[in-house]
Parts: C-alpha cells; structure tokens; sequence
C-alpha cells in the first residue's frame, strides 16, 4: 500500500508566475485553468497565488500560478515574484497593440532579473474569441517568440481555447530545465529527457 500513495511533497511543483499589462486576462486565463470558469468582470487589486495538482504526460506533479495582478508597478515587490517564479506565462490582449508592445519590457525585467535569458516562457495572446477586433496579428506573436526562442499561443478564457495547452507548454519548459540542471531543484522525475536546452520550445 506505501508504494502506491505518494507523499505531497513527493511530487514535482513547477512554479509559473502570469505577467502582462492589466485588463488583458491574466486572471481569467488563470481561473479557467484552476476552475473551468470564466470570469469576464474580474478586478484584482492584490496578487493571487493558487496550487492545483496536475497529470503532466502521465506523470503527477503540482502546479504553483502567480497572478501579479495589480503590482507590476511596485518595482521591488515585482522583482520579488519574478525571483520566486520557475516560468512565466507573458500575456497580451490580440485586440490591443500597447499590450503587445508591453510584453517586450517584461521580459527585460525578467532576464534582468534573473540574469538568465534562458528562462521557461511562452507567449501568449489572449481574446482569440474577439478575432474580429484583432489588432496584433499571428505572425506578430510567433515573430516575436522566435526572437526569444519560446512559444507563441493563442488563446481564449472565454472559450478557454489553447488555456491548459498553455499551461501545459510551459510546464513542460521547466520540467526540461530542472532535468538539464538549470533550475538546480527537483526535476520532474520519470519524465523523457529530451536532450534539448532549457527555455521555451517553438511549436
């Protein structure tokens, strides 16, 4: 019976923090992924943090999200979350340029941050349900992930189209890391090695 009933603390938390400009659904992303909700008024004003247990290509492992929400303007709490973070999921709105533009900026922070250019990212344009109102096309996104050597992915809370694969991709990233040794911590275990460098995969 012990073999078969892993301890909590057994199992691998890969630790993702949600960075982006406000109002372009870090929130909703994040609570339609832990809930299978869709929260379309939601107005944080403090950062969120949530676990959920997870089965990543058949192997069990814990999920910690940060959602930065309304703190991206406190330098020294930012830089903070940033250091806590083993991934991060950089959103923009696909029906806002600036929030595109936006993106740029945080991942300097978090390379400055972190001193590492190799960290688990993805990119990820968010209202793919509002394709009508598009202002940042799809060739943007995936321009720009190729510049940084990570994903692009397009997605919708609402519909919650692409939400777990996002999730999912960058799991995957920081497992990838943590087996390379650039995380220094506790790798996902049982997972393929997949002889790649740590950072994000392009699709």
């Amino acid at each position: 019976m012990g073999k078969k009933v892993a301890a909590k603390n057994d199992l691998p938390v890969h630790k993702i923090i949600m960075v982006g400009s406000g109002g372009v659904g870090k929130s909703a992303l994040t609570l339609q992924f832990m809930y299978g909700d869709f929260i379309e008024e939601y107005d944080p004003t403090k950062a969120d943090s949530y676990r959920k247990k997870c089965t990543l290509d058949g192997t069990e492992c814990f999920i910690d999200i940060l959602d930065t929400a309304g703190q991206e303007e406190y330098a020294a709490i930012r830089d903070n979350y940033y250091r806590s973070g083993e991934g991060f999921l950089c959103v923009f709105s696909i029906c806002e340029q600036e929030s595109f533009e936006n993106t740029q900026e945080f991942r300097d922070q978090i390379c400055r941050v972190l001193d590492d250019e190799e960290i688990p990212f993805v990119l990820v344009g968010n209202k793919a349900d509002l394709s009508h109102l598009r202002k940042v096309g799809t060739k943007d996104g995936e321009a720009r992930a190729k510049q940084w050597k990570c994903t692009y992915i397009e997605t919708s809370a609402k519909t919650k189209q692409n939400v777990d694969e996002c999730y999912n991709t960058l799991m995957r990233a920081i497992r990838t890391k943590k087996e390379a040794g650039g995380a220094g911590g506790k790798g996902g275990g049982k997972a393929k090695a997949s002889g790649k460098k740590g950072g994000c995969l392009l699709l």
